[in-house]
């Protein structure tokens, strides 16, 4: 059953940096475990603008984040050690626990490629009882990640399980992330097994009935047994869902299923408590306020 029909709301990181912010929204916090969605991009900077956009390093607890690129490319760099080029299709999971930071720079020649750097970055809430886990980080290419479709619909599956396959890609709750393009008038039916789920419009247009989305507009499902099907233009979709987890506080990049561990997770990047990245601890993103 078709719940919602979200609009994203546009925010500019400066520096030539815009997003449409999806997730949390007032009345919809998350959708199964997910609790944020960015889309950036597309965007192409000059060489002397590149430097500024540069996401300097930063903390998260109690998530897993999942960088996943349309075009462009972005190195990874974090407090364990990792530096890690991703590139479009790859799967990079990282897991926050008890706490990391990391960075993400767009100093490679292909940051830009391909129409320019685009972005979906969603943030999955971690069980209770694995919030406050090690830090991991573990790389996925993409051609690890399950691809398939019919009459011309096409779908790579990089998180969880839907359609019949599952991913390699290691997840605390069941949960399932997929990029799709529908061609014009096509219908795609939505995976089934899952609590909740939503169809995230990046190009072009669906409809469900006699509700119809488009850029930068989110569908949220609930129950099994719905589709959508693509307008004249066809459309490039995210779908993605899962089982809920309960409620979650979030503030800046911090989520937690307790407003004190938030305070604490403020207190410690203060007090710089919080491991830098050893190859970028030159500089970082201070507290908001």
């Amino acid at each position: 059953m078709l719940e919602m029909l979200i609009n994203a709301r546009h925010g500019d990181l400066g520096n030539g940096l815009t997003v449409r912010r999806v997730l949390p929204f007032a009345r919809r916090r998350h959708v199964g475990p997910f609790v944020f969605l960015d889309h950036a991009g597309p965007v192409t900077l000059a060489p002397e603008h590149v430097r500024a956009a540069d996401v300097r390093p930063h903390p998260h607890i109690g998530l897993s984040t999942v960088s996943y690129l349309l075009s462009g490319q972005i190195t990874h760099r974090d407090s364990l050690g990792v530096r890690q080029d991703i590139r479009p299709g790859d799967v990079n999971w990282m897991t926050a626990g008890r706490g990391i930071s990391h960075s993400e720079r767009f100093t490679h020649p292909d940051s830009f490629a391909g129409g320019g750097l685009e972005l979906m970055q969603f943030w999955v809430a971690l069980p209770e009882a694995d919030e406050e886990c090690e830090p991991a980080f573990t790389h996925y290419p993409r051609s690890l990640m399950p691809e398939g479709g019919a009459g011309g619909i096409w779908w790579r599956l990089f998180a969880g399980s839907a359609y019949g396959h599952t991913t390699p890609v290691r997840t605390h709750s069941p949960l399932f992330a997929l990029h799709a393009t529908v061609p014009p008038g096509a219908t795609l039916v939505l995976p089934t097994g899952h609590a909740e789920q939503a169809v995230y419009v990046a190009r072009g247009a669906v409809g469900h009935g006699d509700t119809h989305a488009g850029p930068g507009q989110l569908m949220v499902f609930t129950g099994e047994g719905d589709a959508v099907t693509a307008g004249d233009a066809g459309a490039t979709l995210m779908v993605f869902g899962g089982q809920p987890l309960g409620e979650r506080h979030i503030f800046w990049n911090f989520v937690s299923s307790r407003r004190e561990r938030i305070e604490q997770a403020k207190a410690d990047w203060q007090a710089g408590r919080f491991p830098l990245p050893p190859d970028d601890r030159d500089e970082w993103i201070p507290l908001p306020g």
